[in-house]
């Protein structure tokens, strides 16, 4: 693939993610409507890394750190980052999944979907 293939590759992955997370959210599954938030943003990221350095992104998952090695205007909702990382790291451990899942409510979840899709746009804004 080239450099433009792959960018879009990564677009079209953070895409699905985001319209999962609007599934999950529809299905009432909050824990994975949040984790797919974190996975689209991710994506998204990785997609403006590569196309400002030409190279393949840090492999982590860590969403703050993404956006800081972009050059990006400060991000209009900067704490969705901290916000969305701590879903990501905590759930991927069966131990926190009841416990995760017991704290996210509908309206949570929603609300961390909501500020998602708008950080979403704004970073796509910039792709």
């Amino acid at each position: 693939m080239n450099l433009q293939e792959k960018i879009e590759h990564w677009l079209d992955i953070a895409e699905y993610d985001l319209e999962t997370a609007a599934a999950m959210q529809n299905s009432g599954r909050y824990l994975y409507t949040v984790f797919m938030c974190q996975q689209a943003v991710e994506k998204l990221l990785k997609a403006l890394y590569l196309q400002q350095t030409g190279e393949e992104a840090p492999r982590t998952h860590n969403l703050a750190f993404l956006f800081d090695a972009l050059e990006l205007p400060d991000a209009p909702d900067a704490d969705i980052y901290a916000a969305l990382n701590a879903y990501y790291i905590k759930g991927r451990y069966p131990s926190y999944k009841r416990k995760l899942s017991q704290m996210l409510d509908k309206q949570t979840a929603q609300t961390l979907l909501n500020r998602s899709e708008k950080t979403f746009q704004w970073l796509k804004s910039h792709l």
